[in-house]
């Protein structure tokens, strides 16, 4: 059951990602000089955690103000929590617990990149049974941190057993 994607501008919902198990690579440096930290592998799984749990938090309570409110100041203007409330109503409707994703640590399809010159976009999974958990982050540094500019989460069923050989 796909959610639609909750972005700080217009943009076309991604298209699947297809997940590759590799290991996370260090982040390319952005394209201009700038006083923007590049996160390290914890820092960037805490963005990934605190994100899910937040939308998991908005998911449970159905206040999505707090979820907005820690977003980047083009997500806010974009998004008010009724509209944040009918993007993750299918996911809400799931009944997912999203906070189990802090039983692991991220496993990212590709490297973790900046697109658009200033927007760090991460996309991975949580391979939880039976229900793993993918998404594709976007996250903007403003104000001396990184705030979430877009979400995209999605359950995907995974095998629940290995297939039996003859």
């Amino acid at each position: 059951m796909p959610c639609r994607t909750a972005f700080a501008q217009s943009a076309p919902t991604p298209p699947p990602t297809t997940v590759q198990r590799r290991a996370p690579a260090p982040l390319p440096q952005p394209s201009t000089v700038s006083a923007v930290p590049i996160p390290d592998g914890l820092e960037l799984a805490k963005l990934v955690w605190s994100t899910l749990l937040a939308v998991d938090s908005a998911n449970k309570s159905g206040n999505y103000s707090v979820l907005r409110d820690l977003a980047a100041p083009g997500f806010q203007q974009a998004n008010d929590a009724a509209r944040l409330s009918e993007i993750f109503a299918g996911l809400r409707n799931s009944r997912i617990d999203l906070s189990n994703v802090l039983l692991l640590t991220p496993t990212y399809s590709q490297t973790p990149h900046f697109v658009e010159g200033n927007l760090l976009r991460v996309q991975g999974m949580f391979g939880l049974r039976p229900t793993a958990i993918t998404f594709d982050l976007h996250f903007q540094w403003n104000a001396g941190r990184w705030q979430l500019f877009g979400v995209s989460i999605n359950p995907m069923q995974l095998p629940t057993s290995t297939p039996q050989r003859n």
